[in-house]
Formats: structure tokens, C-alpha cells, sequence
């Protein structure tokens, strides 16, 4: 009981410094729409780069990945941390400092959704709508996964109620993501960022000190059939009444390894495309003070993302030589961390350290929450259904969205035998699927047009879906990740359906040929006379002189 008194003095003391910034920032943040949403666009590079990186990996990372390693062994979690090191570092480099830029010429836009529209100039609000309504379907089914991990840590740590602990954790993302607004959840995910590495890093050490070094460790790892190979998967001998592993003479009982062929390797990689179109990392790339400032983030995110991914991998691997027969399902493998912090550490600080499994949950469920309040708040209920709404009337509408989301996050969570990692494989696949080739083609294809990105968004989606539930069943080649087929299928509709539809107009494609001139397009000469921007009439004249359009005091495109 001592134990558990410390632990969860610890974990007190991070809730209470969390919720405390949310209310700091709140008078900040409720000022307007742009501060809540985005920041006002005056967040610096280490702010950035860790809010992102820690946002983007969840509980996932200190749950999923080292209980999936610890089960089936290294082939499965290493070649997905590829992948995902591998895109976290091509997503900061192409798309973030190009993303910051446009956004500011295409109407600073503050929003993933209004970026989209803007880029495409669609003023009817069918791309924003359409990109809403898939952000707030699959951001609850990832909220949901943060919920799973929060119940499970407090079970796990104290034997409490699964559902009571879910409902009281996620109630504590709800209050401060809905009075901070996303100037909080920058603060805190920075704070967790911290946190989650410190976490990593010491349960790492610790764990490959106890196993007995790292030559034992790897001689005890070897005698497992596939569980340190990185083309086999280990096996887990389960017993058909139970469903949990079988354990004879003091060892956990493995059959014959399945191959880990070239097709599964491609899958695992292929979840590095998603970073693209994750929008709990690209509205960082648009909330950056400075567009010159994303190479130093870039390091930071990129440092950050490997040395994690290594130590969450690394930690289950080495879990399972210091506790063989210690988690017998897949389910309960996912605690390996916890279990490892309560074993080795004493009681005050594997409070902090688990704080950090929380920490990552927390993050990340309150990025997608304050995302998907500003996708119902901005795109859909200002951009199509009160194009004259107040800030006062968003934020209204944003914060019962954040309601709903709990609501609904709450009922994903409810079935405590959900996979983190099949859960969030799902959600990423969507969202990588629906936004990821839309995003590099906005960027990089001057041609792309707005019938090309609601065919892209719309058939991305329909294929995750599709694939996962009726054509990766069938096996084989077939069993390949939803994403890359949807990433591919979604590309292809693009390119296609832009080049048998009308063309860009003059106004589009000057803003695509000059948002990365240095000044912006907008800046203006002395004595130059400002045009309108409605008057798209004299698009063609603007771009045959001076290409110039209103600004505002700053020399901003409006």
C-alpha cells in the first residue's frame, strides 16, 4: 500500500501541473479562434517539434510497441519503427516548411481542412466538409485508443476498476484540452514529450542492467525460435482454453516462427507514408513562428523520434528475457512496460515514469480533440453552415464537438481487450490514406485541382475501408497494410480525375508558382495599388503584372 501511496502521489502531481496549464493559457487561447486553434501562429521550434513527435505517438509507443515485441519478438516493431522514423523525417523535410508558407498565402489558413479549401479555392466548402467529416471519424476511433491505454495503465498499477479509471482519465484531457485550447496542449505535449523520453530512457537502462548485460540478454533472446530475426516472427504457443501461452517447466512454450516475408516488410514500412496526412502533425508545421525555424525543429523531431522508437522496442525485447513467463496474451504483454517501472524502480519515481504513459495518451487525445473541435467549429459549421459566424459561436460549436468526441472516445474504450497497436494501425491507415497524397500533391503538383482532391480524400478513405474489412482477409499478397494500397489508389484518383477536369485557374497557379518566393507573394513595392481579392475577374491581369493581392499591415496574403 506504501508503494501505491507514492506512485499515485506522483501521478497527482503531473495531473495537477497539466490541468494547471491548461487554465494559464486560457485566457490566451479563448481570445479568438486563430489563438485556440492554432496558436496565432507563434510557437517556437523546440515547442514544435516535441508537441508533434509526442502527440503523434500516444500511449502506442510506451503500450503497444514494446508489448508487441515482447510477445511475437523484434520483426514486427522494428521494420513499423523504420518506417515510421524514416517518414517522421521525410514529413519535416518536404512538407512542413512548404506547408507553413502556403498556408500563410492561401487565405492563413489555420486549419488542415481550410488549408485544403484555400489551396483549391473552394468556396463552396465541399473539400473542407468532406476532410472535416474524415478527421472527426477517425480522430474518435484514435481518441478511443488513448482511453484503452489510460484504463489499462491504472489497472495494471492498482488493480482498479477498468471502465471507472478510463471515464476519469479521459475526463482529465477533456478539461484542460477544452479551457487551454491548443496553446495548452502544445505546452503539455512539450512537457510529456520530455517526460516520455525520460521514461524510456530509464526503464531501458534499468531493464538491460537487471536481464543480467546485454550478452546474456542476446543469448537467451537467440534460443527463442524467430524472436530476434527480422524476417520471422516468433510464436507463441497458446493453450485453445485459455488463449494465453502455454508455460512448461518454468518457460514459455514457442512453436515453429512464420516467415516475415518481403510483402508484411513493405507493410510495416508503408506506415511512414501516413505522416503525411496526420493532421496532429501538420497543423504544428502551420503554428510554427517561423518557416526558417523548421530545420532546427526537424532535428529535435527527428533525434527525438528514433532514440524513442529504439528504447520502446528494445525495452520489450529485453522484458521478455527478465520476465519469460510473466504476460501469457497479447493484451496483457502490452503492460511489460508498467510491469518493468513497478520492478525496478522505486515507488516515487515510477509514479513519474508511468506518468509518462499517461503523458503520452494525454497528448495525444487532446491534439486530436482540439483538431477535431476545429474541424466541426471552422470547416463545417463556419466554412458551409454560418459562413457569418463570430469567434464566440465557433468556439460554441468547437466545444460541444469536444463533448461529443469524449462521449464517443469513451465508447471505443469501453471493450478493455482492445489492441492499442490494431487500433491505432486503423485510424493511421484513414488518415494517412485520405490526406497524405493530397498534401504532397498541393505542394509539389501545379496542376492538381479541387476535383482531383475530393476524388483523392474520398476514394483514400473507401479504400482503407474496403481493403481492411473485405480484401486483406483473403491473405497472401493481399494481406498487405490497407495504407499503401488506399495511399496509392487515392494518388491515383489525384492525378487522374485534375488532368481530364478543368484546369487551375490564373490565381491558383500563381500562388502555387511564388508561395515559396522569399518575400512572400503580397509584399508589396512602394507605391503599388492593393486589388481586391474578390474580384476574380482581374486574376489575369494581377498575374501578368504585378501578381499582387490584398495584404494586410504585415505583407501577408489575406
Amino acid at each position: 500500500m506504501a508503494n501505491d501511496f507514492w506512485i499515485l502521489l506522483a501521478m497527482v502531481i503531473y495531473f495537477a501541473a497539466m490541468l494547471s496549464i491548461g487554465f494559464i493559457y486560457s485566457k490566451r487561447s479563448n481570445s479568438s479562434s486563430k489563438e485556440y486553434f492554432a496558436g496565432g501562429r507563434g510557437v517556437g521550434p523546440w515547442l514544435t517539434a516535441l508537441s508533434a513527435e509526442a502527440s503523434d505517438m500516444s500511449g502506442w509507443l510506451l503500450m503497444g510497441l514494446p508489448g508487441l515485441a515482447y510477445f511475437t519478438g523484434a520483426a514486427d516493431p522494428m521494420w513499423t519503427a523504420l518506417g515510421l522514423a524514416i517518414g517522421t523525417y521525410l514529413n519535416w523535410k518536404i512538407v512542413a516548411r512548404r506547408l507553413r508558407r502556403y498556408s500563410v498565402v492561401a487565405g492563413d489558413a489555420i486549419t488542415i481542412p481550410d488549408f485544403f479549401a484555400k489551396r483549391f479555392h473552394d468556396k463552396k466548402g465541399v473539400i473542407s466538409t468532406i476532410s472535416a467529416i474524415i478527421i472527426l471519424v477517425f480522430f474518435c476511433v484514435y481518441v478511443g485508443s488513448c482511453f484503452v491505454t489510460v484504463g489499462k495503465l491504472f489497472t495494471a498499477l492498482f488493480g482498479f476498476d477498468y471502465h471507472l479509471m478510463m471515464v476519469l482519465g479521459a475526463l482529465v484531457v477533456f478539461v484542460y484540452t477544452i479551457v487551454g485550447g491548443y496553446l495548452s496542449v502544445v505546452m503539455t505535449d512539450f512537457i510529456q514529450g520530455l517526460l516520455m523520453f525520460f521514461a524510456l530512457a530509464v526503464v531501458f537502462v534499468g531493464t538491460v542492467a537487471s536481464a543480467g548485460g546485454i550478452g546474456e540478454t542476446v543469448a537467451f533472446l537467440r534460443a527463442i525460435p524467430g524472436f530476434i530475426s527480422g524476417t520471422q516472427v516468433a510464436s507463441p504457443t497458446l493453450d485453445p482454453e485459455t488463449g494465453k501461452q502455454i508455460v512448461e517447466a518454468g518457460k514459455a512454450v514457442f512453436g515453429a516462427p512464420t516467415d516475415y516475408g518481403i510483402i508484411t516488410i513493405v507493410s510495416m514500412l508503408a506506415w511512414g507514408l501516413g505522416y503525411f496526412g496526420m493532421p496532429q502533425v501538420l497543423v504544428r508545421f502551420l503554428s510554427i513562428r517561423d518557416a526558417e525555424e523548421v530545420r532546427k525543429s526537424r532535428i529535435i523531431a527527428t533525434s527525438w523520434c528514433v532514440l524513442s522508437l529504439a528504447s520502446a522496442v528494445c525495452i520489450g525485447l529485453v522484458g521478455r528475457a527478465m520476465m519469460p513467463t510473466h504476460l501469457l496474451t497479447g493484451t496483457d504483454a502490452e503492460t511489460i512496460f508498467i510491469v518493468l517501472a513497478q520492478t525496478l524502480l522505486p515507488s516515487f519515481v515510477c509514479g513519474v515514469v508511468v506518468s509518462g504513459i499517461f503523458a503520452a495518451s494525454m497528448s495525444s487525445s487532446s491534439s486530436y480533440m482540439i483538431i477535431g473541435a476545429s474541424a466541426m467549429g471552422e470547416n463545417i459549421f463556419r466554412g458551409l453552415l454560418h459562413k457569418k459566424a463570430t469567434d464566440r459561436q465557433v468556439m460554441i460549436v468547437a466545444r460541444i464537438t469536444l463533448v461529443l468526441m469524449f462521449l464517443f472516445g469513451c465508447l471505443v474504450a469501453y471493450d478493455q481487450n482492445s489492441s492499442i497497436f490494431q487500433v491505432v494501425s486503423y485510424a493511421w491507415a484513414g488518415l494517412g490514406a485520405s490526406f497524405g497524397p493530397l498534401m504532397l500533391c498541393a505542394l509539389y503538383w501545379r496542376r492538381a485541382n479541387k476535383v482531383g482532391a475530393v476524388a483523392g480524400m474520398v476514394s483514400g478513405t473507401a479504400t482503407v475501408f474496403i481493403w481492411h474489412n473485405l480484401v486483406k482477409p483473403l491473405g497472401g499478397v493481399f494481406a498487405i497494410y490497407e495504407l499503401l494500397p488506399a495511399f496509392l489508389v487515392s494518388l491515383l484518383c489525384i492525378v487522374v480525375f485534375s488532368l481530364v477536369t478543368e484546369k487551375p485557374n490564373d490565381r491558383m497557379l500563381y500562388e502555387f508558382d511564388h508561395y515559396m518566393d522569399d518575400p512572400l507573394p503580397g509584399t508589396l513595392p512602394s507605391g503599388s495599388v492593393l486589388v481586391d481579392e474578390p474580384m476574380e475577374a482581374m486574376a489575369e491581369e494581377v498575374s501578368g503584372q504585378h501578381g499582387v493581392l490584398s495584404t494586410d499591415s504585415a505583407g501577408e496574403r489575406r
